[in-house]
């Protein structure tokens, strides 16, 4: 018997709806589709979640000096005019500088992210913006599970019953949420 399941796909296609399908889970905690592909997709999920868990807490942070152009009441960038050599007036912006604490990697916890990856796709909120899946995983997901001392299993189905078309049976996979 082979260790993972065709589902009726070539390969490119298979690990494409794979990653759909774990890349889902992670953003919205929940999804509704087939046994056959939940069964596939749990124990994706499962082990990206426990490389969270055992990673969430491997980071330091240090001092870095970031750039900001200063804005004013409006939102709108802060210009002064200067002038060349040669004598000709060019706006340039103002900018300040500030001193944030940003957190760094540990080489382990890179690694960890960067496996995540390889799972996942980029996903966007309803607003367009981009949520990396691999951040929510590390600060979010591991943390909340690392809490309550769980070390697997951390998603669940439950069966919903033929589907209308095909009659394929249904499932909802989500994430524990004790």
């Amino acid at each position: 018997m082979p260790w993972q399941r065709k589902l009726g796909r070539p390969t490119d296609q298979r690990k494409a709806i794979l990653r759909s399908l774990v890349s889902s889970l992670i953003q919205y905690g929940k999804i509704e589709t087939t046994v056959t592909r939940a069964k596939e997709v749990q124990p994706i999920a499962d082990k990206l979640i426990s490389l969270a868990v055992k990673e969430c807490d491997n980071f330091t942070t240090k001092q870095v000096k970031v750039s900001a152009a200063v804005l004013d009441s409006k939102g709108k960038k802060m210009t002064q005019s200067k002038k060349s050599k040669n004598e000709n007036s060019y706006d340039v912006v103002e900018r300040e500088v500030k001193t944030e604490m940003k957190p760094v990697d540990s080489p382990t916890r890179l690694h960890a992210r960067r496996q995540m990856i390889t799972w996942l796709y980029k996903a966007k909120d309803k607003d367009g913006n981009t949520i990396n899946l691999a951040n929510k995983l590390l600060d979010e997901i591991g943390p909340r599970y690392k809490q309550k001392n769980r070390s697997s299993g951390f998603t669940r189905t439950y069966k919903l019953g033929p589907r209308k078309g095909d009659a394929a049976e249904m499932v909802i996979l989500e994430l524990i949420k004790d």
